[in-house]
């Protein structure tokens, strides 16, 4: 399958890093997603019921950012990669989540975690498949 949603620009406070007072004083987080899904239902009949609703995605990425502390990045992105995964139409999911302002002394860049997993129901098909 090759049809794709992204959605870029989620940006949100949250309260993950390694470093105690991040998760006392928090930062922002940006985070870009893009969700593998077949949109041929919604492209033959132009219903939002046949596709992904877009809003409810931001605001899942966004309250996990808000409501979850962890210390590293790499578990946060797994949870928004894990949390979309469970929605029914979403059979694979890129999370680009980025650190704008990292507190390293003398780091003016800005650190993202880049990951990509796929649905265990598109993997059990697979199996099956073969």
């Amino acid at each position: 399958m090759i049809d794709s949603i992204q959605i870029t620009g989620i940006r949100s406070y949250g309260y993950t890093g390694y470093l105690p007072e991040e998760q006392v004083l928090g930062q922002w987080f940006e985070v870009d997603v893009t969700l593998w899904l077949d949109l041929r239902p919604a492209g033959n009949s132009d219903a939002i019921a046949d596709t992904l609703d877009y809003r409810q995605t931001i605001i899942t990425v966004e309250n996990i950012i808000k409501t979850r502390k962890f210390a590293l990045l790499e578990r946060l992105a797994t949870e928004i990669a894990d949390t979309l995964l469970q929605q029914p139409l979403i059979e694979k999911v890129r999370v680009q989540l980025t650190k704008p302002a990292p507190p390293i002394p003398d780091f003016q860049g800005k650190i993202q975690i880049d990951l990509t997993r796929t649905s265990n129901r598109l993997l059990v098909l697979q199996e099956e498949s073969k």
